[in-house]
C-alpha cells in the first residue's frame, strides 16, 4: 500500500464525522473513487455516524437526505434511516444499539474472530444478550433464553457471570444469525418499553448489578456496555468504531462520575476532578480542602471505567497529591464491569 494510501485510511473516522480540514477533505474523494477497500470502510463509518446522529440540522441545498457530503455521493451508498427518536435518558442506548446493528455485517464468515476477555465475536453478542436481560426482566419483557435468575446482593457479581457463561454457552448450539437476532429483538423491545418513551416512568429505581439506580440510568448503563463491545468487535476486526456523539458522551460521563462518587465514599482524600472542554466535580471528602486536581479526556475516561484503559498509562493532567489523583484513577478503573 502507498504511504498515500495510509494517509487517506487514517482519516476517515475523522472525515465521516466532518472533522477535517479544507485540504484533508479534498483528498479523500478523489482516493475513495479509486481505493475500493477505502470506500468500503468510508461506507461503514458513515453509516455508523448517522445512524448515530440522524442526518445533519441545517444541511446545505443539495446534500443527499442521508447526510452524506455530494461530492461523495456517488461512492457511498444510502441505507435506511434510524429508528423513531427516543427521549434523552434512551437515545444513548439507541444509538449505541443502531451503531452494533451497523458493524455486526463485518462480522460475515469471522465470527470466531478473539474479541475481549474469552469471547470472540459470538460469545460476546451473547454475552450483550444476557446483560441486556436484567433490565429488560424489570421492564416485562420476556427472557430469550431460559431464566436463571440472578440475586442482587453482596455476590451479584459472581452471579452476573454464571449467567453470562450460561447464555454463552447455549448460544453457542446455535448459529450467530440467531443470536444477533435474539438480542436485537430484546434491544427492540427495551427501547420499545414505556420507561423508554416516558421520564416519569424511567425515574422508578431499581436495583441491578449492585446498583441501584433510576430506570434512566440503567438505561445509560446499557448504552455505555453496548458502545464498549462494539468497539472491542471493531478493534478486532481492524475497523475503527466512532465513539458516541458528545452530548452522549456527556451523559455516559456524569453517570460513570456518580457512580465513581458513590464508589470512593465521603472520606477519600478529596479531589477536583474534570474532563477535557467539560464539567468538574469534587469527588471524595467535602469537609477538606481539595488535595489534587485531575483532568481526563472524556473518551479516555469512559475507557478507564469501562476497563480499556489502564490507570497507570492513562494521559491524565495532574497537580497536587499525586496520591489522591492515583485513587480515583484507580478506583474508576476497578469499576469495570465489561
Amino acid at each position: 500500500m502507498t504511504d498515500d494510501h495510509e494517509a487517506v485510511r487514517d482519516l476517515l473516522a475523522a472525515w465521516a464525522f466532518g472533522a477535517l480540514d479544507p485540504a484533508e477533505e479534498k483528498a479523500v474523494p478523489a482516493h475513495l473513487a479509486e481505493c475500493e477497500s477505502c470506500a468500503a470502510e468510508a461506507e461503514r463509518l458513515r453509516e455508523t455516524v448517522r445512524l448515530l446522529e440522524g442526518p445533519p440540522l441545517g444541511a446545505p441545498a443539495g446534500w443527499p437526505a442521508d447526510g452524506t457530503p455530494p461530492a461523495l455521493s456517488l461512492a457511498l451508498r444510502t441505507r435506511p434511516a434510524a429508528g423513531p427518536a427516543v427521549p434523552a435518558h434512551a437515545a444513548p442506548y439507541a444509538a449505541a444499539v443502531a451503531g452494533l446493528k451497523a458493524l455486526l455485517p463485518e462480522l460475515a464468515g469471522r465470527w470466531a474472530t478473539p474479541v475481549v476477555h474469552d469471547w470472540d465475536a459470538h460469545a460476546t453478542v451473547a454475552h450483550l444478550l444476557a446483560a441486556d436481560e436484567h433490565l429488560a426482566a424489570r421492564l416485562g419483557a420476556g427472557s430469550r433464553v431460559r431464566p436463571s435468575p440472578v440475586e442482587e446482593g453482596p455476590q451479584w457479581e459472581d452471579a452476573w457471570n454464571r449467567r453470562t457463561a450460561e447464555v454463552i454457552a447455549h448460544e453457542h448450539g446455535r448459529t450467530p444469525d440467531e443470536t444477533v437476532a435474539d438480542w436485537a429483538a430484546q434491544a427492540d423491545e427495551l427501547l420499545g418499553a414505556p420507561e423508554a418513551h416516558d421520564a416519569e416512568l424511567a425515574a422508578r429505581a431499581v436495583t441491578l448489578m449492585g446498583l441501584r439506580l433510576p430506570v434512566a440510568e440503567h438505561f445509560l448503563v446499557r448504552a455505555f456496555e453496548t458502545w464498549i463491545h462494539t468497539d472491542d468487535i471493531g478493534r478486532a476486526l481492524g475497523l475503527t468504531v466512532p465513539p458516541p456523539p458528545e452530548q452522549h458522551l456527556r451523559q455516559l460521563i456524569r453517570l460513570a462520575v456518580r457512580i465513581l462518587g458513590l464508589s470512593l465514599g465521603p472520606t477519600a482524600p478529596p479531589v477536583l476532578f474534570s474532563v477535557t472542554g467539560g464539567e468538574e466535580w469534587v469527588l471524595g471528602s467535602e469537609d477538606e480542602p481539595v488535595q489534587a486536581e485531575l483532568t481526563l479526556d472524556p473518551l479516555d475516561f469512559c475507557l478507564l471505567v469501562g476497563g480499556r484503559r489502564s490507570p497507570k498509562t492513562v494521559p491524565r493532567g495532574t497537580t497536587g497529591d499525586a496520591a489522591a489523583a492515583r485513587n480515583v484513577l484507580e478506583r474508576a478503573a476497578s469499576l469495570a464491569w465489561l
